[in-house]
């Protein structure tokens, strides 16, 4: 197993408790919301491809839906964890996980003319962006939908001097494209909807539409009062009005892009 796989799978404690925090779960409420949008006019059952789908926070909704996703992860402990999700959700049989590079599908899931791919969190842990979105696009049927997600520069400066307090750190970052992850232990690359559009554009992608994830929950300081209730609907409620809704996702904490794969040669 490989150093990076590896480190995923020791966070795997931090990354699960992250995922139940106010935050994950509205990065999750989100993005699911946004892709429905788009396929609630699919007819019947679709076929997901989950590109490096981690424990199946992303899968396991969409399963819910009668969806048919199969996530691939190169971290074995991520993909034990969502096979364990799914049959105590008892979604087994809607999704399937296989251990694999993006960069290198077996062929059948390669070849294998999906509905949608989802390719949410991958682009900041690696180095070759149209490369990797191209990967991404191969096992998508003509007219099928992407879903790309990363975190937004644009927001970096703003979090480090609203959270941190330290406007001088926060000027530094206007100029970085860098970042680390402390669950994860690494180095971040930090992209704008801005640079992906035209990258998705120039890989055969039409309709492409930006929306913001965590618009303002990030910018509010206190955190324990994101975990009542009754402020956590208010909450979503406001972030949801806001996804598709300049200026508000320019400065999102991430960024969300769908596009669909043009249906003609």
């Amino acid at each position: 197993m490989s150093d990076a796989a590896d480190k995923f799978d020791t966070a795997m404690t931090a990354w699960q408790e992250w995922q139940e925090a106010p935050w994950g779960r509205l990065r999750y409420t989100i993005a699911e919301t946004n892709l429905v949008r788009h396929l609630d006019a699919e007819d019947g059952p679709l076929r997901i491809l989950d590109l490096a789908g981690g424990d199946g926070g992303d899968a396991l909704r969409l399963a819910a839906r009668a969806h048919h996703v199969t996530v691939v992860d190169y971290a074995p402990a991520m993909l034990a964890a969502a096979a364990e999700r799914a049959s105590s959700a008892g979604l087994a049989e809607l999704i399937t996980c296989v251990e694999a590079d993006v960069t290198a599908l077996p062929a059948d899931i390669a070849d294998g003319e999906f509905d949608v791919v989802l390719c949410h969190n991958l682009l900041p842990y690696v180095d070759d962006v149209p490369g990797t979105l191209a990967a991404a696009l191969a096992p998508l049927k003509r007219g099928g939908l992407l879903s790309v997600m990363a975190i937004n520069r644009h927001s970096a400066a703003l979090n480090i001097a609203v959270r941190e307090m330290d406007p001088a750190t926060a000027l530094t970052a206007l100029d970085s494209d860098r970042a680390r992850t402390q669950t994860f232990d690494s180095v971040l690359t930090l992209h704008t909807a801005e640079e992906i559009t035209p990258v998705l554009l120039s890989l055969g992608c039409q309709d492409v539409r930006h929306y913001g994830i965590r618009s303002f929950c990030d910018y509010l300081t206190d955190d324990a009062r994101k975990y009542d209730p009754a402020f956590y609907a208010d909450l979503e409620e406001l972030e949801l009005a806001a996804t598709a809704r300049p200026p508000y996702m320019h400065t999102a904490r991430l960024f969300q892009l769908t596009a669909w794969k043009q249906d003609r040669p």
